[in-house]
């Protein structure tokens, strides 16, 4: 097992260099996205409007961040269970994503897509939110704050640890 320090947007190249089992300690901006928002960006896609970043051009991280509580920058940022997002993820990829980040496992469709199409799955372990939000240098809510932590936030992140299972 090798750690690799690695910059968002991840390129090709990058993700060709990862092994399964490889530490990442990831800097750059991760989108977060959970079920209501994965919902809502294939239905833009489906209708043929473009979303506000360009899918080959972010990591998606299946996360809803806890309220943030004074003084801090952002509250809890645990993963959510990938499986999730197994109905959404095949069509996501297929328009550019490269990179998930997310806990547990996902469909047999959904690695068959990703190795097809060259993108990775990163996990990190569940039950450590408090722990992981040591990492975020900035939050922002990016797009339909009225779902809460459910919209889609901006995090801005350094070093935070995840770790190769599908590629």
């Amino acid at each position: 097992m090798k750690t690799h320090n690695l910059t968002l947007p991840l390129s090709p190249a990058e993700i060709d260099k990862l092994k399964i089992n490889d530490k990442v300690l990831l800097t750059g901006y991760l989108f977060t996205a959970r079920d209501v928002a994965h919902k809502r960006m294939m239905e833009i896609i489906q209708k043929g409007e473009v979303l506000p970043f360009e899918l080959s051009e972010i990591a998606l991280f299946y996360c809803g961040p806890s309220p943030v509580r004074p003084g801090n920058i952002c509250g809890a940022i645990g993963p959510t269970t990938s499986s999730r997002m197994n109905s959404y993820t095949p069509y996501f990829i297929q328009k550019g994503l490269r990179v998930m980040i997310g806990k547990g496992e996902i469909s047999s469709e959904v690695q068959n897509t990703i190795k097809e199409y060259k993108a990775v799955y990163l996990t990190m372990a569940g039950g450590i939110s408090a722990y992981l939000s040591q990492f975020i240098v900035s939050c922002e809510t990016f797009l339909w704050p009225e779902l809460g932590p459910e919209a889609i936030h901006k995090l801005l992140v350094k070093e935070i640890p995840a770790y190769v299972q599908c590629k």
